[in-house]
């Protein structure tokens, strides 16, 4: 298949010349993405789903990542905080047996603490029920401190009969009558609300409460270790330094062979310039779509006439006879106009043009043909080869069909491509007219969460030993919760997988984007100015192009050039007269206007909502 036309590489441009885009497999959005597995459980287990579960999808095209090098952390970020996981578990197991189930007294308490902070983070519901809100916050607050308080006063009357023994802790010298760990020494316990305590324990002993109190020590040393790998993975083989050393990576070592079979068809999918697509979402991966338009303008030979502008007429003193236009001579016109966007304007001396930093001066124009994923007979079975390729290239560009369709494609990638434009160019001729299409997409920054994987990993590793042990006991409520579900997820996950029921499923489109599932809806200023100065500058070379094209065939260009002033003046699509704006704000507080009874619907990522154990 036919490589798009890069740059040189970085480091080995020529003297004010273009660049080269870094790998996909080392740019620092990729490693954005990766650390993101290891920071939000839903993050991971959507990408496990996504390109290892479901099989049957083809990948979604990568801009400025290596999905299959996500997907590798993502797995390995699993098989770490599930065997976490399964010694959390295992040892609250383990301590249940030894006790003849007399922790349930810790339970107890810990659930009514989970359920507090359920209910103190169910905020969705105050919209519904807005006269139920104070009464949820009042209800939550109840819980979390009853529970909290409850567990204190169980924890103080083990470690009293730890110390003093059954037998002197039932005496009237610690005040008890020995019907339980919470009765007082003047035949009073501590209420009613503790009743439930107070007939779970039997017949204390110093055993039992030894392997009480010895459970949140081993839980909060279970999860300081948990800690500490997630610390040296993000400042070992994630960090900045080392990230780039893709052969170095230990996830992309795994040895199973269902991995080694999905990545390298992952890696051969995601930059193809064949694209597989779902109909429902033919641009997957792309990102946002920002105010797509197109035109459509009359094919007419430029010939003198009256009526004409001095313009138009000194234009028409070299007319010639109109040649047959086709779709791939448009084309042809335009990637040359939009390549030399790639070099430096002049400067006062080479060395100053070389320093330009402009990522225009990385940009990336090649073509690609989109087809339909619905009818093939296999995935693995596709030919991603040259010829397979060329043919549909060749096909396509002047088919003008409704299913496989041929595009002209221009990416930058911004700020170490955290930001990603992309701009798809179609241009039909039928019936004597020309029609134009651009179809602008952005892919906007990574979630600001993921970014954060340095700094966490910086502060558990200066953090003090006592002050990391203490953070630990304060998150044995939410650590246990955390547990359960990794490995409730973890199961059904494995159980998919093992049963294999994609197996048979008929090959289909991605379902999602690793990279948009891991995006931001926000944009910074910066950034939005650098997306409308990418956008203009290639939109105005395609423009430019187009009219070149219609000239040099010996076409009129005055009807061109004023529909394609109305679409840059109204920032909309014009079609036979009429412009609609479709615009789509990415950035804080911005707002998007569409056309009345048609707005545009939403496709913004996958909220990060919860965070995984092992970052908090």
């Amino acid at each position: 298949m036919t490589q798009p036309q890069l740059p040189p590489q970085r480091g080995q441009e020529p003297r004010s010349g273009p660049r080269r885009p870094v790998d996909p497999a080392r740019s620092e959005a990729c490693r954005l993405l990766c650390a993101g597995t290891y920071l939000h459980v839903g993050y991971r287990d959507a990408v496990i789903d996504e390109l290892y579960v479901h099989r049957e999808r083809f990948a979604a095209p990568s801009y400025g990542y290596d999905a299959a090098r996500v997907l590798a952390h993502a797995l390995r970020s699993r098989r770490q905080e599930v065997a976490w996981s399964a010694g959390m578990i295992a040892l609250w197991v383990v301590v249940a047996a030894l006790t003849k189930f007399h922790i349930t007294v810790v339970i107890w308490p810990i659930l009514l603490i989970a359920l507090g902070r359920r209910l103190g983070g169910s905020r969705d519901i105050d919209g519904k029920f807005p006269q139920f809100a104070m009464f949820r916050r009042l209800l939550a607050f109840v819980l979390r401190w009853y529970g909290r308080l409850t567990l204190l006063f169980v924890y103080v009357t083990l470690f009293r009969l730890l110390i003093a023994g059954p037998d002197e802790y039932a005496s009237d010298s610690y005040g008890g009558s020995g019907d339980s760990f919470l009765d007082s020494s003047d035949g009073a316990d501590f209420g009613t609300p503790f009743d439930p305590l107070n007939a779970a324990l039997a017949e204390p002993n110093r055993f039992t409460a030894a392997c009480l109190l010895a459970l949140p020590l081993l839980l909060a040393l279970l999860s300081v270790g948990q800690r500490g790998q997630f610390a040296r993975t993000i400042a070992g083989e994630l960090s900045k330094q080392r990230f780039p050393n893709a052969a170095d990576d230990p996830a992309e070592s795994a040895s199973a062979p269902r991995f080694g079979e999905l990545s390298r068809r992952i890696r051969q999918e995601q930059h193809a310039p064949l694209i597989l697509y779902a109909k429902a979402e033919p641009f997957r991966g792309a990102g946002l779509p920002f105010e797509p338009w197109s035109l459509s303008i009359e094919l007419r030979p430029r010939t003198a006439g009256d009526g004409d502008s001095p313009l138009d007429a000194l234009r028409k003193t070299d007319a010639t006879p109109a040649e047959p236009l086709d779709n791939a001579t448009v084309l042809e016109k335009i990637k040359p106009l939009v390549e030399q966007l790639r070099e430096p304007s002049a400067r006062t001396s080479p060395q100053a043009a070389d320093a330009v930093l402009d990522r225009l001066r990385e940009l990336v124009v090649d073509e690609c043909v989109f087809l339909p994923a619905e009818g093939l007979p296999g995935r693995m079975a596709f030919p991603y080869t040259k010829d397979t390729y060329l043919m549909h290239r060749t096909d396509a560009v002047e088919e003008g069909g409704e299913q496989r369709r041929h595009f002209l494609r221009v990416r930058v990638g911004g700020w170490d491509e955290e930001i990603v434009v992309t701009v798809f160019v179609r241009v039909h001729t039928q019936g004597g007219m020309l029609m134009l299409e651009v179809a602008p997409h952005v892919l906007p920054p990574v979630n600001a969460l993921f970014a954060t994987a340095d700094r966490k990993a910086h502060e558990h590793l200066h953090r003090g030993g006592f002050g990391r042990y203490l953070f630990a006991l304060l998150r044995i409520p939410a650590a246990t919760g955390d547990a359960l579900r990794v490995l409730a997820r973890a199961v059904a996950q494995t159980w998919r997988q093992l049963t294999d029921v994609h197996a048979d499923t008929l090959p289909d489109g991605p379902g999602a984007s690793v990279r948009e599932l891991g995006a931001d809806d926000r944009a910074t200023l910066f950034q939005e100015m650098d997306v409308a100065r990418y956008l203009k500058s290639i939109q105005d070379r395609i423009a430019s192009g187009v009219g070149e094209a219609l000239w040099n065939a010996g076409y009129e260009v005055a009807e061109f050039e004023q529909k394609v002033t109305n679409v840059f003046n109204n920032s909309g699509t014009f079609v036979g007269g009429n412009v609609q704006g479709n615009g789509i704000a990415i950035g804080k507080d911005s707002k998007a206007n569409s056309p009345a009874g048609k707005p545009p619907r939403p496709r913004r990522p996958v909220p990060v909502a919860r965070r995984n154990s092992a970052s908090q």
